[in-house]
């Protein structure tokens, strides 16, 4: 690991915006903020808004800014990139922005029952080989654990470069009975942008630059069914 890389991780150790935990903390059944983010993190009863592979933090500090009545935690494993995003909030006291290093596939360990109000998903990995389908961030395995702590009325929003992602994720939706509030294959050719609020990462501003369509979803996944992953036949 790099020395540069180690100095980020060290100084990220300082910030009070960031929670770091071990595989051994993520898996406790009462971690510390479980139930008490508002409360206990960031101070306050505003609604709690997650972004899920945040990288450098770009969306959760321009949300963060645009909405100051909300909170926003943006969540990754890559300590270096986050970072970014960290220094930021903490040098220009965003003090609704913070940052949560874990995996996501552990992510309902931290989260209590309706305890998050918003979640977006912004450029993720597609995982585009079929045996990796259930690393994707909108499979059927992470929708279910999105449910155990997203209030009922609370919205999902994917933004993805990739039509496989975007095609399979209304797929599954469908298959799933779940509502598809809004939809587009082409973000900015649409009213939809403002509901993006023409926010856009780096690496966003260089797939437009390619002349790549962005894709958007927002969509609900409260159920009281079990959500099942689409057949092979239906996946693409």
């Amino acid at each position: 690991m790099g020395k540069n890389k180690l100095a980020r991780f060290a100084e990220m150790e300082t910030f009070p915006n960031v929670v770091q935990v071990t595989f051994n903390e993520a898996y406790k059944i009462n971690f510390k903020y479980k139930g008490i983010w508002k409360q206990e993190f960031f101070k306050n009863h505003n609604p709690l808004v997650l972004e899920l592979g945040c990288g450098k933090g770009e969306y959760t500090i321009c949300l963060a800014k645009r909405f100051p009545e909300k909170n926003f935690l943006g969540i990754d494993i890559k300590g270096s990139r986050m970072w970014v995003g960290a220094r930021q909030a903490y040098r220009e006291k965003i003090f609704n922005a913070g940052f949560l290093r874990t995996r996501i596939e552990l992510i309902d360990s931290f989260f209590d029952n309706s305890e998050v109000d918003e979640i977006w998903i912004i450029f993720p990995d597609p995982q585009q080989k079929k045996r990796w389908t259930k690393k994707r961030l909108t499979s059927s395995r992470f929708l279910t654990k999105y449910r155990n702590f997203l209030q009922p009325e609370g919205v999902v929003h994917l933004k993805t470069d990739s039509f496989l992602l975007f095609n399979y994720t209304k797929k599954l939706l469908n298959y799933n009975s779940l509502p598809i509030i809004a939809e587009t294959d082409d973000l900015y050719s649409t009213k939809l942008a403002d509901d993006n609020f023409n926010i856009r990462t780096h690496y966003e501003s260089l797939f437009l630059k390619k002349g790549e369509k962005i894709k958007y979803l927002k969509f609900k996944i409260h159920s009281q069914n079990i959500l099942n992953e689409l057949p092979d036949e239906e996946e693409t």
